[in-house]
């Protein structure tokens, strides 16, 4: 759509554009999303999504549980495919009313 960037690289744009990949761009979306649901923000029963863990566990005191599943409309859906970098995300993240957090914390991992 940019006539300048017509014959350039996938990266080569996204670094003229000051972007990031689609796939960067999709995981800050989703984490955001489960934000907004656990802390109450968005007006969705987080039961609806996620199962809480009850189990002692380090990190933060709101791990979800990765539901097991054989197909792949599940296996990609958002309940799932966002369970693993939320359950990595630090406490005091999960603990703070702001998003901005997620992205110095994408931004620690090298996505952004």
């Amino acid at each position: 759509m940019i006539p300048n960037l017509k014959n350039k690289t996938y990266e080569e744009r996204l670094n003229n554009l000051h972007l990031t990949t689609l796939e960067t761009r999709r995981l800050r979306g989703d984490l955001i999303e489960v934000f907004k649901i656990c802390k109450g923000l968005d007006f969705v029963e987080p039961s609806l999504f996620f199962t809480f863990s009850t189990a002692p566990t380090r990190g933060h005191t709101l791990k979800l549980v990765k539901p097991r599943c054989h197909l792949d409309i599940r296996k990609f859906s958002f309940a799932h495919r966002v369970v693993d970098m939320w359950n990595s995300l630090d406490d005091d993240i999960i603990a703070c009313n702001s998003i901005n957090r997620i992205d110095k914390f994408l931004n620690g991992r090298g996505f952004i």
